[in-house]
């Protein structure tokens, strides 16, 4: 008799273990569905965005040229396009002002050379020339897929200090990044 009530008790156990794994790993699927509709639809946005012309790259990692890394503020290190006019700004989380007035560089300039395509893996890549008072360089955005992140790399023609930059693709109207005084 107590043998039957045991394995009545661990079968009825079991069973509770067993729905319970059931619902967390329904909990699991439904969540990650949720984050792939969510990333999808900020791809859509990004891809939109710099095909319009009309965006902003909130970098939230710097990656300089021997592979050293620095994370830094989304509002003040950023690429942006509106129209023919863009900007690049670097502002290193310091004590100093820098010539900015933020702790680093801000250029504008004129855009020329717009290519945009997409490669077979669903890649976007995006660059433009940018030229102006402070910066002559070649900016190369490549857009992952399914998700608004990038890599931007700006390749100045006069020098081989090329910095590589990782953060969100914005539609400008969406960005809150803080322009400092710009050269």
């Amino acid at each position: 008799m107590k043998k039957i009530v045991l394995i009545v008790l661990l079968t009825l156990l079991g069973g509770g273990l067993s729905a319970q794994t059931n619902s967390r790993k329904a909990a699991r699927q439904v969540e990650k569905a949720r984050r792939a509709a969510m990333d999808s639809v900020l791809h859509l946005g990004a891809v939109q965005a710099l095909e319009s012309g009309a965006f902003v790259v909130e970098v939230d990692r710097l990656i300089f040229k021997r592979g050293r890394t620095a994370s830094v503020s989304s509002n003040t290190n950023f690429v942006s396009r509106d129209g023919d006019e863009a900007f690049v700004q670097i502002a290193f989380n310091t004590v100093l002002a820098g010539p900015n007035g933020v702790g680093g560089i801000t250029v504008r300039g004129n855009v020329s050379d717009v290519t945009v395509r997409t490669d077979k893996k669903g890649y976007l890549y995006y660059g433009m020339n940018v030229q102006g008072i402070g910066i002559s360089a070649r900016v190369d955005i490549m857009l992952i897929p399914g998700a608004d992140r990038a890599s931007v790399t700006v390749d100045p023609n006069y020098s081989s200090n090329r910095i590589t930059m990782e953060g969100r693709v914005l539609p400008a109207v969406d960005s809150r990044v803080f322009k400092g005084r710009f050269h």
